[in-house]
């Protein structure tokens, strides 16, 4: 897929992809605009407050149909995550109006970053597109979800399609006793920050119906 990602025009990757590599750590621990504004860009990127956020499901999984995907999950090849987001940094009011993600809450996350980096999260990322290791996630293969389960997630997160048929098959097959799947307005990818109440409301929902 990687392959075919790169002889688009333009060329892209995706940022799962981008995500193993040994320069991505560094890019967005010291990125060019300083880690509190790669931050505040990220976040505001991947949230509904951003316009580009009217996610759809794709119709297959190849990468004519990702490159549907926004910017910060199918990326420009050769830039880093800090560049590809720069470009969608919000402006000061749209700071100032932020109520989900205040400056002064961000700047705890800069310092946490600023002090540990990110590559512990990224190897996750290492795990999943490294053969070696993930043919012992194989054990799982065929297995289903047997408690009751629930989805939650913001209307305005594309993470919800990146894959095609993904959405579907958890709630047909995946899971045996789905309780639901809920896509709340006014939240992208950051739903239990951007919709806090709203997800509480939910959970609360469904730990009681799940014990009755």
């Amino acid at each position: 897929m990687e392959a075919d990602l790169a002889a688009l025009t333009p060329p892209r990757t995706h940022y799962q992809a981008y995500y193993t590599t040994r320069e991505a750590n560094e890019n967005m621990w010291h990125p060019p605009q300083g880690l509190h504004a790669f931050l505040r860009a990220y976040y505001h990127v991947k949230s509904a407050d951003w316009p580009g956020n009217t996610p759809a499901p794709l119709q297959a999984n190849t990468a004519e149909e990702f490159a549907k995907l926004p910017r910060y999950y199918v990326m420009d090849l050769g830039k880093g995550m800090a560049e590809q987001v720069a470009a969608d940094m919000p402006s000061l009011a749209q700071i100032a109006a932020c109520t989900w993600l205040p400056d002064r809450e961000l700047a705890v996350y800069a310092e946490e970053y600023a002090r540990t980096g990110f590559q512990g999260g990224l190897q996750s990322y290492r795990v999943g597109r490294t053969p070696r290791l993930s043919a012992e996630l194989l054990i799982f293969a065929g297995r289903t979800i047997d408690v009751p389960a629930l989805f939650i997630s913001g209307k305005s997160d594309w993470g919800v399609f990146q894959r095609a048929g993904a959405f579907e098959a958890m709630q047909t097959t995946a899971c045996t006793d789905f309780r639901g799947a809920h896509l709340l307005e006014g939240a992208g990818h950051w739903v239990q920050q951007e919709q806090p109440a709203r997800v509480g409301e939910l959970l609360v929902e469904f730990a009681r119906a799940a014990r009755a």
